[in-house]
């Protein structure tokens, strides 16, 4: 059952409940990082499931918050344990953005707007490495390949037989034109591309230049929604040297809005389908 735990979403909760019980007792993150003689960013972190936390830290915060029922206690120090565990990924050493493949792979469904590129889960393997290859040019050829590697490991939930991931893609039509690798990699990627937004659970839909400005001039960002209600929505957005991870209520609610504004101005399913199929059509030999 361990071997199942995923010690991302466990950290979350876990973190979730002890700012829970933080609250409940009336203090302020400072105040607890007094009592135990650290830093406030360490309490901080540990609240927003960024740090790994030891059953210790669990049983020192209990002290403070002066839990009384074993029981809780106990099935926290249960949660710390999980969530020192390794993920699948982890076996590919160390990858930038661990967190987010954490949280990809126990997320319901994912809301994903890219203006540059196709999405990593809907990349065939050669776009994927001449996309890593071309942005990441200091990159050796092992890391390259271990990026795509695990790239194509992500993909694994889309075609799960039971419960896959319900994936929702906006792309800007520029994402369709920029030749990445070469014109018959391209008619490759687009054609696997509209292969899988025929799946039940994956919807593909294009903003064409004709649109103009939009609401996703700002940039690249996910939505990541959990099957378990305890679990909150979060907004990732990609950074060169550090992720953005966006939990509160108020930001999600502004990007979820914002992404509804995207699917209602971009393509309709079937209009998208023929722009790609056109697009595609022209990178013929």
């Amino acid at each position: 059952m361990a071997s199942n735990v995923n010690p991302t979403v466990r950290r979350r909760r876990l973190g979730q409940e002890l700012r829970r019980l933080r609250e409940l007792k009336g203090m302020t993150a400072e105040e607890v990082a007094e009592r135990l003689l650290v830093s406030q960013s360490k309490i901080s972190r540990l609240e927003n499931g960024r740090r790994s936390i030891s059953q210790r830290d669990v049983r020192d915060l209990c002290g403070v918050y002066e839990v009384e029922d074993h029981r809780i206690v106990d099935s926290l120090m249960q949660m710390a344990k999980d969530s020192r565990q390794q993920g699948w990924w982890h076996s590919f050493g160390d990858i930038p953005y661990s967190v987010y493949i954490g949280l990809e792979t126990d997320a319901a469904s994912l809301r994903v707007y890219d203006p540059q590129v196709v999405p990593g889960l809907l990349q065939t393997r050669g776009y994927a490495e001449a996309l890593i290859t071309g942005a990441l040019p200091e990159t050796t050829t092992t890391d390259i390949e271990k990026r795509v590697q695990v790239r194509m490991r992500r993909q694994e939930r889309i075609a799960a037989p039971e419960n896959p991931l319900r994936l929702w893609t906006v792309l800007d039509e520029s994402a369709l034109r920029r030749v990445v690798g070469s014109r018959q990699l391209m008619r490759d990627q687009l054609e696997h591309l509209l292969e899988q937004s025929r799946l039940p659970h994956v919807t593909v839909q294009v903003i064409p230049f004709e649109l103009g400005a939009h609401p996703g001039l700002n940039g690249q960002y996910a939505i990541l929604e959990f099957p378990d209600a305890a679990d909150s929505s979060v907004v990732y957005i990609e950074g060169v040297t550090s992720d953005l991870y966006l939990e509160k209520a108020n930001d999600v609610q502004q990007y979820s809005v914002m992404y509804e504004h995207l699917r209602a101005q971009a393509l309709n399913v079937e209009q998208s389908r023929r722009l790609i199929e056109e697009i595609a059509e022209g990178y013929a030999p």
